[in-house]
């Protein structure tokens, strides 16, 4: 345990950040599944809205560093062209 004041002023503060980076990067992680079940079931507009809601967490997850900007659009590039591939199909 800290002695000083303002390590243990540190703590508090990364315990705090350390509790919102997990609840935002968990949120991501189920929008990109939410995306990805999406397209094994073949819904067109569900797996776009989907897109966009993933798309969206990517990129405010860059800004907060929570993720690589080079993961980030890894991500919604695969995402997208797998979206692509089933409008084009129906």
């Amino acid at each position: 345990m800290p002695n000083i004041k303002s390590a243990e002023k540190r703590v508090k503060q990364s315990e705090k950040r350390r509790l919102r980076n997990a609840s935002q990067k968990s949120a991501l992680r189920t929008a990109v599944k939410t995306a990805e079940s999406a397209l094994t079931q073949s819904d067109v507009e569900k797996a776009k809205e989907a897109l966009l809601n993933a798309t969206k967490k990517l990129d405010k997850a860059v800004t907060k560093g929570l993720i690589h900007k080079n993961a980030a659009a890894r991500k919604k590039s695969r995402l997208a062209k797998k979206v692509n591939e089933l409008a084009a199909k129906a």
